[in-house]
């Protein structure tokens, strides 16, 4: 979030703009009704949100054998990471993008360190929490970073996903020249360590996955949605903390589902108003990114989550 666009002057949503928990847990079981079997907590940072275990103990009570994850930036996952865990958190997704101060610092835009974050690390895993580290590599910053990166991953027995450089918002001054494919990345892993590819869990899974063949079971993932997009099988809906759904992490808008819920939808008019929308979706910015240039409109991701 640039301090030069997000200063203090901004304006933030309203609170009573902002779903409540009972109504992000009300959504989310309509959506697994519909036959969702993951939910993720994103952000902005989701830790930020005060009492989240609290939602994450509502969401826990859905009927069926949902997954429960979160994507956090870790700084503040060492104070929680117990109290998520007892209310059914189950998985926790950490972003780290160096482990050199200085280039951490520089990417973060706050002048924080890594080793807050390695805290949260060490507490999800001592608390029972399944960790993967996402760090988004951008050339000239940390590209150098990726082979230190896996060692930490190798050493912690976390996977690590590496994401390419994404255009995602309009504030982060995104150029093609920053992206660093995911095969140079994972060329440069393989010069200190072997590697074989293994094989999606399911369809719509976004990262390709390679296997450390010296650590069983440990493996190594890269998210290649610049280099080679896997638009046509994303199965991935998104909700915003103001009630709109997105059928794309790049999508022009979103769909106001908050209104259908407080002028009085029920389950099973909001469920139709999704399942509408859905079935409607062509998005796939991605494969088209270099016809368009990056130009068009899309909502930061400080908003919609990864």
């Amino acid at each position: 979030m640039p301090a030069e666009v997000f200063g203090e002057n901004y304006q933030y949503l309203a609170k009573p703009e902002i779903l409540t928990f009972e109504e992000i847990t009300r959504f989310a079981g309509i959506f697994c009704d519909l036959g969702v079997g993951k939910l993720r907590l994103t952000g902005g940072e989701p830790l930020l949100r005060r009492g989240l275990h609290d939602l994450v103990a509502m969401l826990a009570e859905i009927p069926g054998e949902q997954d429960i994850a979160m994507t956090t930036n870790g700084s503040s996952l060492a104070r929680y990471a117990k109290n998520l865990k007892v209310a059914g958190l189950q998985r926790v997704t950490i972003s780290m993008d160096a482990l050199n101060p200085e280039i951490f610092a520089r990417m973060n835009g706050t002048g924080a360190t890594p080793g807050r974050v390695i805290e949260g690390i060490d507490a999800a895993l001592e608390h029972g929490l399944e960790v993967k580290i996402n760090s988004v590599i951008q050339r000239g910053i940390n590209e150098d970073e990726v082979v230190s990166l896996a060692r930490f991953g190798r050493e912690r027995g976390v996977t690590m996903r590496f994401i390419e450089y994404m255009d995602t918002g309009n504030t982060n001054g995104w150029k093609l020249g920053e992206v660093v494919p995911y095969t140079e990345m994972l060329e440069a892993i393989r010069q200190h360590f072997p590697l074989e590819a293994i094989a999606p869990n399911y369809i719509g899974e976004t990262a390709k996955r390679f296997g450390y063949q010296d650590l069983a079971g440990l493996e190594v993932g890269f998210i290649s949605s610049v280099s080679k997009p896997f638009c046509g099988d994303c199965n991935r809906a998104r909700l915003s903390s103001d009630g709109k759904m997105f059928t794309c992490l790049f999508a022009k808008h979103g769909h106001d589902l908050k209104t259908v819920m407080r002028d009085g939808g029920t389950d099973d008019q909001i469920a139709e108003v999704i399942s509408s929308i859905w079935l409607a979706r062509d998005d796939r910015y991605s494969e088209l990114r270099s016809q368009i240039g990056g130009a068009e409109s899309k909502p930061e991701m400080s908003y919609l989550g990864g």
